[in-house]
């Protein structure tokens, strides 16, 4: 059959949320996820939509990938920029276009939305797989280079 499909994410998707996460974490920056802060984290985001969505793929009813849309206000732009994060796709199901399912199913959305001015992500300077991606789906490098002070750097220990 091998039917995808994307839903919006619920409390129950948590835990596969989270796993997804850590292991996203651990392979793009050999970055160590504490467990029960990410949990905690999901479970925070999900039960408060106005701080963003979890968009699962499935395969037959099975988690392949998922994204997150975080929300940016520009007073420039008079809308809201719809922020990827949180990108991941289980080993198993890469190149399998389910990153391009997920990233077309919220592009969709954003444009149905009516204040939606674009979307926008990050990705680590070394990363260039998914950089290559996000290209082939007509993203552009931005202009701006992010800064940023991390006040619970601490918590995640040395990258």
């Amino acid at each position: 059959m091998n039917t995808l499909t994307i839903r919006r994410a619920t409390l129950a998707d948590a835990d596969t949320i989270a796993a997804f996460n850590s292991a996203m974490a651990e392979e793009t920056e050999g970055q160590p996820l504490p467990p029960a802060t990410v949990a905690a984290g999901v479970r925070h985001l999900l039960s408060d939509p106005s701080l963003g969505v979890y968009y699962l793929a499935a395969r037959d009813g099975s988690p392949v990938g998922q994204l997150l849309i975080t929300y940016e206000f520009s007073d420039w732009r008079n809308g809201v920029f719809w922020w990827i994060q949180s990108v991941y796709v289980t080993p198993a199901a890469r190149r399998t276009g389910v990153y391009r399912a997920l990233h077309e199913h919220v592009a969709r959305e954003a444009r149905a939305a009516g204040n939606v001015c674009g979307l926008r992500l990050y990705t680590d300077r070394n990363n260039v797989v998914a950089q290559e991606v996000y290209r082939r789906l007509g993203l552009t490098p931005a202009r701006y280079v992010m800064y940023e002070t991390d006040w619970r750097r601490a918590t995640l220990g040395p990258a």
